[in-house]
């Protein structure tokens, strides 16, 4: 490939690979961690009456709207609140405004792997910080000196989270710098540290709409944090791009957040469905970690992720999989309906039956 004039900041970048998004009809798609339920018909309903004449106009460069209902189901203020194309964006500006300092950040040497892109892309010092052999995150680990912490919880791909205390040790033994916490998949079944902004000026809690509110398509991010830590977000936004949500997304994603009823019915079958699909894939042998994400990491024993990853997409179900040091040998599986996830238990099943027969 011709790079000859590619600036010197893109040389040995290696850019995050997203799930697969395949074109094939008939798949059980359970790789990239999206909702099985649809997004909310309010919300549906408000991105059709928002698809007017007055799209030749520029949307709300500030979304008012979107973040005076964020600050209102969080019970904090709109000046608390930063909206962005997706919580990824939101990530980028943070890390870009926020956290390159001449004191490397920390993060878990298993999380989302997006954090070492953007330390790479802009030049920001990082050292990763092992997870136990649990895959647990040890608080006490973070208490160095450091340009900034960031943690995703839950986890991913592991799926544990922290307690509120754990955090709010985390806050009091890095006062100097920003804690960001990662919120993707909050709402299945941990607790927001959005709670503890009032407390502490370094904290930064990040979250998505593509989750919980099945709106992965239409790419509405947030952060939330004391307005000092909202304005570099507002800084970097003003110099990279005005306007980050169109129409629809304000309209659809405020709509998304005013129907708690939608938001609180679905995201509990994702959880109800987790915890059955956690006890059938117990009772083939898997591995299970505990998880309050919209997803499982699993591993058996007996047979590895690579292959069970290609034994499964030849049944037609996609999984992820993750070639890298100390979970090369575990799947993560999104957690679908109950259809799809009988469908997968099945075919593992099938699947394992098959190895254990003898051979002739």
């Amino acid at each position: 490939m011709e790079n000859r004039y590619w600036s010197e900041a893109l040389r040995g970048i290696q850019p995050y690979v997203p799930g697969e998004q395949p074109a094939t009809p008939g798949l059980v798609k359970l790789n990239t961690n999206e909702n099985p339920f649809p997004p909310s018909p309010a919300a549906l309903e408000a991105i059709r009456q928002a698809a007017n004449a007055d799209l030749r106009l520029y949307p709300d460069p500030d979304s008012r709207r979107l973040k005076d209902a964020f600050a209102r189901i969080n019970g904090i203020a709109p000046e608390c609140v930063f909206a962005g194309n997706s919580s990824d964006e939101v990530l980028a500006h943070a890390f870009l405004g926020l956290l390159r300092h001449a004191r490397p950040i920390l993060f878990p040497d298993i999380s989302y792997s997006f954090y070492p892109v953007y330390c790479r892309l802009y030049g920001i010092a990082c050292e990763t910080v092992p997870l136990d052999g649990d895959f647990r995150i040890r608080v006490s680990d973070y208490a160095r000196p450091n340009g900034g912490v960031v943690l995703a919880n839950p986890n991913a791909p592991t799926g544990r989270a922290l307690g509120l205390d754990d955090v709010r040790a985390l806050l009091q033994a890095n006062r100097d710098s920003v804690v960001l916490i990662d919120e993707a998949y909050v709402d299945f079944g941990a607790q927001s540290a959005i709670a503890l902004i009032g407390e502490f000026p370094n904290l930064l809690v990040t979250q998505t709409l593509s989750k919980s509110r099945s709106l992965a398509g239409l790419r509405v991010g947030f952060a939330a944090g004391q307005p000092g830590l909202v304005q570099a977000l507002e800084a970097v936004k003003g110099s990279f791009n005005s306007y980050p949500l169109d129409r629809l997304a304000i309209a659809g994603g405020t709509a998304a957040l005013l129907d708690q009823e939608h938001f609180e019915r679905t995201r509990r079958q994702v959880m109800d469905n987790r915890e059955w699909l956690a006890a059938e894939l117990a009772r083939l042998g898997f591995a299970v970690l505990p998880s309050l994400a919209n997803f499982l990491f699993v591993r058996h024993p007996a047979h590895g992720g690579g292959a069970l990853l290609r034994a499964l997409r030849e049944r037609k179900i996609l999984v992820r999989h993750f070639n890298a040091p100390r979970i090369e040998q575990y799947l993560r599986i999104t957690v679908g309906t109950r259809e799809q996830c009988v469908q997968l238990v099945d075919a593992l099943r099938d699947l394992l039956a098959i190895e254990q027969q003898p051979s002739c």
